[in-house]
């Protein structure tokens, strides 16, 4: 009875057929990261009742970078999630994950840091990094945003001292004046910066690095549930279309957010993310992802990546996009009538 009230007041209010989409919610195993800019749809689209719209049921899981959420995937924990392109791509190559969409252009938000003393150090001359200690997570987006800094300066990562923390660690590092370099990403550089006065050497963007993050699913679980996958989609692109719409909103949402995963920055902050970090809605995920005229943006940025992984001794070999990276599941969004009158929706 009560879906039938919300169905027949939604009605009332003018919102589209497509807000009931399933009569019953299905259970789905979501991963992702706390904290980050990428991740706030997830928040987003609880607090609004989105996925109860979609008939969906989500059970989320969290990790603190891409590597451990990758590992989790191999016992079948979660389904679909949220993660760097770096880590989307080992999980590619080791358990079968397929890149079903984009979560943002976050080349801007991977980065090498300066200490304030390593910062006047080394910003006059990027040289003097050679032979120095780096802070990192390795196999991350941070990690090919650090390695491509390097290249620009001629220097290979085999020129620095390498030192694998978690991104905890390497703010707790900095803080206590036991590290001059770091590579973060956000909204870590932003704490950093609060804490410590750090500032940032190298953007990916710096670098000429095109950093995406990823959308990804279980190769097993989107075989058998392909509607599932597609209705998390759904569910991903329009709370980045009501994002877009509301901004106001969504800086306080984000402050939630952020604060329950242990971040609490100004709003200042929360403003930049936006302002540097594109996300993509459903016309530019199928724009982005297609094929029609040879290999899609979404293939040359995860190919340049599996080419870095594959010079770092990460991967083997680089595969090729079109064995990982799907658009099958989106291109479901927009044939769907009432799944895409839901997704482009900034109601």
């Amino acid at each position: 009875m009560r879906k039938l009230l919300v169905v027949f007041t939604l009605a009332l209010l003018g919102a589209p057929a497509s807000a009931a989409l399933a009569a019953e919610a299905t259970p789905i195993n979501i991963s992702y990261q706390p904290a980050l800019y990428w991740s706030a749809p997830y928040y987003i689209a609880t607090e609004k009742g989105w996925w109860e719209e979609a008939g969906l049921k989500p059970n989320f899981s969290t990790f603190p970078a891409g590597a451990p959420q990758v590992a989790a995937s191999a016992a079948k924990s979660w389904d679909v999630g949220g993660m760097g392109s770096v880590p989307a791509l080992l999980g590619a190559a080791r358990y079968n994950l397929l890149t079903i969409g984009i979560t943002n252009d976050e080349s801007s938000a991977n980065l090498l840091m300066g200490s304030k003393d390593g910062y006047a150090k080394f910003s006059k001359d990027p040289k003097l990094i050679k032979g120095q200690q780096i802070m990192l997570t390795s196999n991350s987006t941070g990690d090919y945003a650090v390695t491509s800094c390097l290249r620009k300066w001629g220097l290979a990562k085999t020129d620095v001292k390498v030192v694998n923390l978690g991104q905890a660690q390497i703010i707790s590092a900095v803080s206590s004046g036991n590290g001059d370099l770091a590579g973060v990403w956000a909204p870590n550089n932003y704490t950093l910066e609060e804490k410590t006065g750090a500032r940032t050497l190298c953007t990916g963007k710096d670098a000429g690095a095109i950093i995406p993050g990823a959308l990804v699913a279980r190769a097993d679980f989107a075989k058998e549930h392909p509607e599932l996958v597609a209705r998390y989609l759904a569910v991903y692109v329009r709370t980045v279309k009501w994002m877009r719409a509301n901004r106001a909103e969504t800086v306080k949402m984000m402050q939630k957010f952020y604060q329950q995963g242990g971040v609490n920055l100004p709003d200042k902050y929360l403003e930049v993310e936006i302002d540097t970090r594109p996300m993509y809605d459903l016309d530019q995920q199928v724009k982005i992802m297609d094929r029609s005229h040879g290999a899609s943006e979404v293939d040359s940025w995860m190919t340049k990546i599996a080419e870095f992984m594959k010079s770092v001794g990460t991967i083997s070999d680089v595969p090729a996009a079109s064995a990982y990276v799907d658009p099958k599941y989106m291109k479901m969004v927009e044939s769907d009538a009432k799944l895409k009158a839901f997704a482009t929706s900034s109601r």
